[in-house]
Formats: C-alpha cells, structure tokens, sequence
C-alpha cells in the first residue's frame, strides 16, 4: 500500500485499493472486487450514480457497462456499507423502473433510508406514458448520522451538463451541496461509480479528499484527465 498522502492514478483491476487515508485515487476495475481491499468503516461519505438497470442508450448510441444486469446490486452496497464510517450517509442515484432491487439491496446491506431527493428538470429526457422531467436519489443511513447544521433541498433545480463526457453525467453543482453538508472537513468520499469523474471533481473543489472506481476504461481516462489537478 502507498504512504498517506500521496495522489494515484492506478491504472487496470487489481485486489485493492490503497489505504483509504490514501489521498485522492482513482483506480479501473470492478468496484465490488476493489473496495473488498478497502478498510472497514473508512470512508466518510458515499455518493454515487450506479447503472439504472434499464438498458440506456443515448442518442448517439452510447451505453452503460453493467446497465443490461442486476446480479452487482446486493454485493455493490454491501461493500459500500462495509466501507463506510458508522453514523455515516450514502446518497446513490437509483433507476425509478428497479426501485425494488434497489431498496431490497439498501435494506439487505444494512442501510436505513433517511431522505428522498428529486431533480427536477426543465426538460424531458424521455417520453412513455409521461414525459420524464426529474432524476432522483435516495440518502440512506448507517448507524444515526447527526443532522447537518444546513440541511440541503430535497426537491432541486437539475443543471444539464450536455453529457460532454459521459451518456448520463451529472453537474458537480448539483453534487456540491451534498458533499458539503454530508461529509466533514477534508473527509474521503467514494463514488464506487464515478463515470467521467463528476463527484470526485465536486469533492475536490470543496477540499475533501476521494477515491473513485469506474469498470468502462474509456470513462475512466475521461475521469483521470478532469481530475488530473488533483491527482
């Protein structure tokens, strides 16, 4: 494992990750198979924007690795559970169409749901029986967190990113307020999801600390360069 309070950008899977006092890291692998190697109760604040399970594709054809299959759920948040600091909070983004696979593995691993957050957009992303205008997260809970001195909105006005660098990217605006009132002082937030890197770059303009995980390489190289001042 690498000293405290080095940068890495660790390229290909490998059995862990290093310590998770480790400063700023961003690694190319399967996330269940590398936070295995993380340290119990180590890290401060999970956000994360895991695959809908709903077979996405963008309109230039693009898609998501995992987003065609469940079987990541239960050991996925399992591991985040495992991962994270007791009286500690997780917001994960969730597919509204695989609610029930979603809460069974929240409540399997051990989570309590402790908030609800809806991002409403002025615009639709897509059509059905609705015209869809709103994203949505749930804040979940181990152990009792102590309420934030200012709690954030759970109803939020979404930013649209235009999707530059990543089929489903979110705004590190959007992310920012979370990150702020959830995880302390030079904290470690894990995205075990992180996509082209939104929440690492969103915790590292506020001065936290982050360990990232993302399988699809390409969106992995995407993170490693946007982070690249920070690694």
């Amino acid at each position: 494992m690498m000293s405290a309070g080095t940068n890495s950008v660790t390229e290909g899977p490998r059995s862990g990750l290093p310590e998770s006092r480790q400063r700023n890291t961003i690694i190319n692998g399967d996330c269940v198979h590398l936070m295995r190697g993380m340290d119990r109760n180590s890290v401060d604040f999970i956000l994360t924007d895991p695959p809908y399970i709903c077979r996405y594709q963008s309109r230039s054809g693009q898609t998501v690795l995992n987003d065609d299959n469940s079987a990541w759920v239960r050991p996925a948040f399992r591991e985040m559970y495992r991962v994270l600091k007791p009286d500690s909070l997780c917001l994960s983004f969730y597919g509204w169409t695989k609610t029930d696979l979603f809460f069974d593995a929240w409540q399997a691993a051990g989570f309590r749901v402790v908030g609800h957050v809806v991002f409403n957009k002025r615009y639709a992303s897509s059509s059905r029986f609705l015209a869809y205008h709103h994203e949505q997260a749930f804040l979940l809970a181990k152990g009792h967190p102590e309420r934030p001195e200012t709690a954030p909105a759970d109803v939020v006005d979404w930013v649209y990113t235009g999707n530059r660098f990543h089929p489903t990217q979110k705004s590190i605006e959007v992310l920012k307020p979370f990150i702020k009132a959830f995880c302390p002082e030079n904290g470690v937030v894990l995205d075990p999801f992180c996509g082209s890197g939104s929440t690492l770059l969103a915790a590292g303009e506020l001065g936290c600390r982050f360990v990232g995980i993302e399988l699809d390489r390409d969106h992995w190289r995407t993170a490693r360069s946007r982070l690249r001042r920070f690694v």
